[in-house]
């Protein structure tokens, strides 16, 4: 009988949001159970936040500091400590907190973004490459049968050659004037949530989906930001172009501010030979077009693919969405941490996170620069 990963998290008490997707998802395919958190800052709220979760109390923890201390001490005896952290602070505490876990040996999955700044993400990195654990970052949208297709497809040249690429996110949540409150306030703040507002929030997400599915990163972008709402420090919207090194031509839009708009990432991919387009609204969809013939409805369970079989978990017909993409992910990360790579997918991890800062800085610098063109290999840590 196969065990279950011992998983520990860090932050993602009562109210947040993310934190409950990530317990969910680490339930759903009984690879995981939650033995360990120090989930909130506030003593109180932690404790009652670990008895929710059915943690025992005495492996709730006040400070993340003292739970990876004593979760290594552990591990390190026949009680065992915890195989592995799920990471889901605001983004000021990824790098102290993967950090402390990464020096026990511990396994982390971390919510992106990776880290505030490019200098802290390549530390990461390094670190991490240093010590050989398993390090993952939860990109949700990798995680859908569909896209694993469209990768594939891509890698198989069914496309064709790469000519153009537009990518979207679009929501409207933060279209109201008010300032935010609650667990959301710290996305207003640059100290928490870093230099950039929805283009860290859901811009790198529309960045790394478009990379993931077509295997290449552009090699220069001219990009503006912009702040819509009264009073707002970081932008609510960002709009991109970007040039690839084969002469390839994308844009990219993320906005949070889009009235109307609910959860709207699209990718459009048009090669010499064929168009993909997929939409995260209706994940289970994957159009093929052929150029000059009907476009082609590809539906998640019926396609023929091992990237797209291994992560799918129910008949044709029956619908999958966003937990189970990012169920997927803890799935794919057990398999990982237990040495079985049989079918596992290339999965997020801290060199995306890498990447994903360099582009945020290459954007805040052709901002700067109004709207000038960078080319992303030039980009350096800032700070």
């Amino acid at each position: 009988m196969r065990r279950r990963l011992k998983l520990g998290m860090v932050g993602g008490g009562q109210g947040a949001f993310i934190g409950a997707v990530h317990r969910m998802a680490a339930r759903l395919d009984d690879r995981y159970d939650l033995v360990a958190g120090a989930l909130s800052s506030n003593p109180d709220k932690a404790a009652a936040s670990a008895a929710q979760a059915g943690i025992a109390p005495e492996r709730s923890y006040r400070d993340w500091r003292d739970m990876a201390r004593r979760e290594g001490e552990l591990r390190r005896t026949a009680q065992g400590g915890i195989d592995v952290v799920a990471i889901v602070t605001p983004n000021h505490l990824h790098a102290p907190v993967v950090r402390a876990f990464l020096a026990e040996g511990i396994h982390v999955i971390c919510d992106k973004p990776l880290t505030v700044s490019l200098s802290e993400a390549l530390a990461l990195e390094a670190l991490a490459s240093q010590t050989g654990v398993v390090c993952m970052l939860t990109h949700t949208y990798t995680g859908y049968p569909m896209v694993r297709h469209a990768r594939e497809l891509v890698s198989q040249g069914a496309i064709g050659e790469l000519r153009l690429l537009q990518v979207e996110y679009s929501q409207d949540w933060w279209a109201g004037g008010p300032a935010l409150t609650g667990e959301g306030a710290w996305r207003e703040d640059p100290s928490i949530a870093g230099p950039a507002g929805t283009l860290g929030d859901v811009g790198i997400h529309a960045y790394q989906l478009a990379a993931y599915v077509c295997g290449v990163e552009p090699a220069q972008i001219a990009a503006e930001l912009h702040t819509f709402g009264p009073g707002r420090v970081l932008d609510d919207h960002v709009q991109v172009m970007m040039r690839y090194a084969n002469g390839a031509r994308g844009t990219l839009w993320a906005s949070q501010v889009a009235t109307g708009c609910e959860n709207a990432l699209t990718l459009r991919i048009y090669g010499s030979k064929a168009q993909l387009r997929f939409e995260q609204e209706e994940p289970n969809v994957l159009w093929l077009t052929p150029q000059g013939g009907a476009a082609q409805r590809l539906t998640r369970g019926r396609v023929q693919s091992e990237a797209a079989s291994r992560a799918t978990r129910i008949p044709a017909g029956h619908p999958e969405g966003y937990i189970e993409a990012f169920a997927q992910l803890y799935r794919d990360a057990a398999d990982r941490i237990e040495g079985n790579e049989d079918g596992v997918a290339v999965l997020p991890d801290f060199r995306d996170g890498v990447s994903g800062h360099r582009f945020i800085q290459a954007v805040l610098e052709s901002h700067r620069g109004n709207s000038a063109w960078v080319a992303l290999e030039t980009v350096r840590p800032a700070d």
